[in-house]
Formats: structure tokens, sequence, C-alpha cells
């Protein structure tokens, strides 16, 4: 949905801390007692000196009938322990009454209405509502609940035009992704005939008179080498009612082939676009281009290695960077001037992370978070600070809805404890109002949240928020479930989600650190995780680890962690590096071969934040932690549930599929029913985005059952 571009280009990468799902296939496997054997066919590689061995690369080729039964055999071993675990008809109960708890999204504003997401009860998808005037009655505008009869039909994005007469958005179907764009004219309901394919980078930007937009699209396959489609993105400009296929290139001509072009029009006319290019997840690049004149787009920033991002109103363009500032600052410049040597420092850094600056009621909205939790400020045009905009707790402001005309601003917020909730901002008399929440059975008053910090191996002093029931007693023996990410600039803020108070229910504790490699401290604490640093990250939650012991939450055989994308390389490396420090691990849609990542899916992309094998220095660091490439026979590891899922369009699930192959034939207790090594694959999902409801709740209730029968957790 609409919120800034920096949402955008993280999308580009790993970003979503969700797993992957199963559902079952349609032929039940049938129960087995151990897990499958599986054949060997050791394929060696040299690489700068090293001969390196993989005796499951075979598993990389999903297609093929062995791999097909690879997959079937161990589902069929996972089912065989898991189905019949304790507790697991009561925790599914649970999360189905905690999972219909529900979901609200910050409203945008387009003319007269207001446009918002909402899921209710057991939708599986949220439905796209809208609301004539701040009095009118909602109704569904696009409903993906309506598309398939699985659920796993979804949204992934949504545009409406800048007087709400029309909304651009996104279908993919099972978790894949790959959007096909639609526009359903807003009063009517009815879906025009415009369709185009091939938008999973969608980013519309709506001309002022609706005559058309301007799109990101990928190519056919042919038209690039193969296997490369995914990383050619460029800008085309589609009028409305015209056959797509005669849609002329606007922008991207000569781009690399991981850069990622968006557009934004100016805030309060049709004139002036502003064209972001997304280069690597340390630098982007900015270019303005006057419509009127029609003259080719100016490149306005200085291929200096920072991040940039912009507004344009009223003829100034406001700009914010982390240029030589790591927690970002705002500049100003004039449209008819605006390379960057005639920029000015509107906003100055601050102790707090500039995230996003937006022109709402002919001011400005700062977006700030310091210690990970947000903050929200008020500024004139100038820049100039006029008021904190109070928020209810500490938490995290998720969207920030408004027009530059309009005296109303819209908030969404949320914290551990707290479900989502919608504010409505009035910027003439400075008053918060409640505009609508999502109701929820959960008492915030039965649970406490606290931000602890503790000491990583380099002195590094690293925060972790614990929340849990309240009167908990330190005896280290509380069951414990620790998680983390640290990569690619994302900050772990409170967020609500439901099932995490299954957990808490049964006198768990749930912890989340604030590793390096996110951008909670900013752009330093970012590039402090990343590449030769990664190790870093590693450190950091191994020191969070011990800190819990330490301090009596849990000990070694109460504590448990999980992780899901990068977090679910973080998990792997806790596996191979400390399996001596958890007793049970939850590796959710991992990247484990850090040797040969990059060959698969859009993996390139993450090249600038990991490195790659194919250069000998950085062959070097991936080597170090590799996942697979550092587990040592014979030895003894934690319990362990491998997920993913075959349509995952981001992470490939070969990752998985070959660490818990080697896993199961190499460690101590790869035979073990007791401490198992487990593998579950989801036949139609993919990395996370668009999962169904449903298969949420059978995804949670195995996660949690085989969590409760590992730590002992009866009642």
């Amino acid at each position: 949905m609409p919120g800034g571009w920096r949402l955008f280009w993280i999308l580009a990468g790993l970003f979503l801390f969700a797993a992957a799902l199963f559902a079952g296939d349609s032929s039940a496997p049938t129960a087995t007692a151990a897990p499958p054997k599986v054949p060997v066919h050791v394929v060696e590689d040299t690489i700068y000196g090293h001969t390196i061995a993989d005796p499951y690369r075979w598993l990389e080729n999903s297609d093929s009938p062995e791999t097909q039964q690879f997959v079937h055999d161990e589902l069929a071993y996972t089912r065989s322990i898991l189905d019949p675990l304790p507790l697991r008809d009561q925790i599914h109960k649970r999360l189905t009454d905690l999972m219909s708890i529900g979901a609200i999204g910050t409203p945008q504003i387009g003319g007269p209405y207001y446009f918002y997401t909402r899921r209710e009860g057991t939708q599986n998808q949220p439905v796209l509502l809208v609301r004539e005037g701040s009095n009118g009655k909602d109704r569904a505008l696009v409903d993906p609940n309506q598309m398939s009869s699985d659920g796993t039909t979804a949204m992934d994005w949504w545009y409406p035009s800048d007087d709400g007469k029309f909304v651009a958005y996104g279908i993919s179907n099972s978790g894949s992704e790959q959007s096909v764009l639609h526009v359903v004219e807003t009063a009517t309901g009815k879906v025009l005939p415009d369709t185009i394919d091939r938008t999973r980078f969608g980013g519309v930007a709506w001309k002022k008179d609706n005559s058309g937009f301007y799109y990101n699209r990928n190519p056919r396959k042919g038209d690039v080498p193969a296997g490369e489609e995914v990383y050619h993105v460029k800008t085309f400009y589609h009028a409305l009612g015209s056959d797509p296929a005669t849609d002329k290139l606007f922008f991207g001509e000569g781009l690399g082939a991981q850069e990622i072009p968006s557009v934004q029009f100016a805030d309060d006319d049709g004139r002036w676009l502003l064209i972001k290019v997304f280069v690597t997840y340390v630098k982007s690049e900015l270019y303005l281009q006057d419509l009127k004149a029609g003259t080719p787009p100016v490149k306005i920033t200085n291929d200096k290695e920072a991040i940039y991002d912009g507004e344009i109103f009223r003829g100034k363009i406001y700009i914010t960077s982390n240029e030589d500032a790591p927690r970002f600052r705002m500049f100003v410049a004039d449209v008819g001037h605006p390379q960057r040597e005639h920029w000015s420092e509107a906003i100055p850094q601050s102790d707090a992370i500039l995230q996003n600056i937006s022109v709402v009621g002919e001011k400005l909205v700062g977006l700030y978070e310091k210690n990970a939790s947000s903050q929200l400020k008020l500024f004139e045009l100038s820049g100039k600070p006029m008021a904190d905009v109070p928020l209810p707790t500490i938490g995290s402001v998720a969207g920030l809805g408004g027009k530059w005309d309009r005296k109303e601003m819209f908030f969404g917020f949320q914290s551990f404890i707290v479900p989502p909730t919608i504010y409505r901002y009035d910027l003439d008399d400075r008053k918060t109002s409640l505009w609508d929440k999502v109701h929820s059975s959960i008492d915030p008053s039965a649970y406490e949240v606290h931000q602890e910090w503790f000491t990583s191996k380099d002195g590094t002093r690293v925060p972790m928020f614990l929340f849990h029931k309240k009167g908990i007693e330190r005896n280290g023996k509380n069951p414990t479930l620790l998680t983390g990410y640290g990569g690619f600039n994302i900050s772990l803020t409170p967020q609500f989600v439901p099932d995490r108070f299954v957990w808490l229910e049964h006198g768990g504790i749930f912890a989340v650190a604030n590793l390096r490699g996110g951008s909670e401290f900013g752009e330093e604490w970012h590039r402090a995780g990343m590449l030769g640093h990664k190790q870093n990250v590693f450190d950091d939650f191994i020191a969070a680890s011990e800190y819990l012991v330490a301090q009596k939450y849990a000990d070694k055989d109460h504590l448990a962690i999980r992780g899901g994308s990068n977090g679910g390389l973080l998990m792997g490396a806790m596996i191979t590096q400390r399996p001596d420090l958890f007793k049970v691990v939850v590796c959710q849609v991992p990247l484990l071969d850090m040797l040969r990542y990059q060959n698969f899916l859009i993996a390139k992309l993450w090249v600038p934040e990991y490195g790659s094998a194919d250069d000998p220095k950085q062959f070097d660091w991936l080597y170090a932690y590799s996942p697979y490439h550092h587990v040592k026979p014979g030895t003894e590891y934690p319990s362990i549930l491998f997920m993913t899922a075959d349509s995952d369009s981001r992470v490939d699930p070969m990752h998985a599929k070959k660490m818990a192959a080697l896993m199961q034939a190499e460690a101590a207790n790869g035979q073990s029913r007791e401490r198992p090594i487990l593998l579950r694959i989801e036949p139609k999902a993919g990395h996370g985005v668009g999962k169904p409801i449903s298969k949420q709740i059978e995804e949670l209730t195995d996660i949690n059952s085989f969590l409760f029968w590992q730590l002992g957790v009866r009642e």
C-alpha cells in the first residue's frame, strides 16, 4: 500500500520476518519412524584454493522427481512427529481465537474518499475498504477473499489516484508476489479492463487528471538473459483504457540490472516528477523531470554512497538523506536549481533516526525512531520545529496518511501489547482522536514490557525488548523465546503479533534483540552488521542469549530461538556456532548456503548486503560463517524445525532442504525422534506475503506445539 519509497525498495530484499506455510499435500504422506534415507551425490568445487564438497546439490532442482520424492518423504517424517504432540488441539483452538483479532491499515486520502485495509475474524486476506466522507459507510472495494477458494490470492499493493476516482492495485497467487496490476473505479466498484502483468514492483504514480499513470514493469521472458527478468525493472506510462502492449518506456534505459526506479508527482501540481532509483541498500539516486517543458530527467544527487528520498511541494524539493549524517537529516532545494550544490539543510541530524518526511496540511511531518520506538514531530516548511505529536505509549507508528491541502493526518499505532489502532490528528488544534481500532480480548494490564541492554563480544551495548506476564519469577526455568533479524536496515520495533500470546499465557517470555545490521541507530549500526562485519550480528545474538541465562530469565534447557529470512540465516549461524546454547531452534525461509545463494531467484539484489563468493575477499567472509558449510559430523545440535515453501520467490527453498538433509545425516541427533531435526515444506505458499490466516494457524500450531514439547511446557 502507499506510504513512502523506503518501504518500496526494502521490499526488494528479504524484509519479511514471516515464515512460509504448510497446509499439507493433497495426498497425505504415510507416517515414517525415521528421517528418509537421502541419496548423496557429492559435487566438488575449487574456489580460491578451497575444495568445497556439496553432497546435496541435486536438491537445488525443485522440479526433479528425486527432489519431489525427498519432499514427500520429509513431510511424512515431519507429520509423524508433529501431529501427535500434546496440547496441539488446545494450541490450535487458542490460535484460532487470537488470529481472529484481525488487522487494520492506516487510511490514505483521495479526494472525498478514505481508503484503508482491514481483516476481520477468520478472513484469510485483508480487504481494501473505502469510506466517502468522514461519516460515510465503509464498503469493500477490493476483496481478495472472493478471488480464490483457499484464500491464497492476495493484494500486494494499492495506489489511489489523487482525487480518489480510481485505485490501481496488484494481485498475486500462492505467495508468489508476482503481481498483476488492475484498476477499479471507486464510485461504482467496477474493475476496468486495464490489466498489466509483471508488476511486482508496481510503484504507481497517477497523473492529476486521471488520464493515466506511471508504473514499474519487469521484462518478458526472452527479452533479457534467462533468469534475469526479475532484476530488470523499468518505468512505463499507461494511458487509461489503452492496450498495455503499447505502453511506452518512460524511464530506466541504461539502468543497471539491479537498479529499481519509482516515480512520484509533486503534491500540488502535475508538472514535476521526482524519480528515485534504488541502487543498493546503502545507495539511492534522485532525478527530477519537468513534464511541462518536456525535458529529460535531471540527476540531482552526486553519486555519493548514501540514501536519498524526497517530496515536491510548491516548487521545493524536501530531501531526506543520510549523506554525512547516519541518522538522516533533511535538505530543501528549489526545482529550478535542484543540483546538490544548491541544497540547504533545513532539519539537522538529531539523536533519533529520521525515517520519513511527509507534506501534510502545508506542514512537514517527521517520523522518527529512537531506541527502536517511534516518534512523530511537526515542522514548518522551513524546517523550524513546531510540536511533538503525542503517542499513546512506547510503540511503533505503522503508516501515515494525509494530503498537503487537508488539515487532518492519520497514523497507525501498535506495540507488543496494544493491538493496531488508527488515530486522527487535527493539525489546526493539534489534538489526537481515535479513528478506529482492532478489537481484542487481550488485557494489556496483565503484561509488562521492558527494554534492557546487554554487552556484545566487542563491548557494543545492544538493546533488547522483553515482555511477559506481570509478576514472573526469575528462576531460570521460564520458557523463553528469543528472536532477532540484524540486516537490511530493518528495525524490530514493538509490534502486536497475536500468536505470541499463546506463549505468554503459558508462562513464557518473549524477547526481541535489536541487533547490528538493522536501522535502530542509523546507518553506522547497519554497516556494522553487513558484508565483512556480519559476524557482529551473530555475536550480538549470542550475547543476548547469554544475558537471558545470566539474568535467570531462562537456562539453556528453557531457551528457544526463532527467526525467518535474513533471521533464518541468523538461526543457521546459531545452530552451527553455538549449538550448546539453545534447546530448540525454529529456522524459517532461511538462507543457509552462502556460497551459492546469489545464483537463485532475486538473491543478486542482496550481494551489496552480504557479498558474493564470486569475489575472493567476500568469499572469505561468507565461507567463515556459511551455516551449510559448518555442520560438524557427530555434534549434538538443538532440536530444529526448518521451514520453507516451494512458491518462495525470494529465498530459494533449496537452502532448508539441503541443510535438513545434511544435518539429519551427520548430526549426532539427526535420526532422533526425541530431539529431532525436521523439515516442513509448504507447496502452495511463498516467503510470507499473502499468507492466508487458515495457513498461518496451521503453521503456528506446528511451531508452538514443537516449542512446548521440547521445552516441557505442559499447561
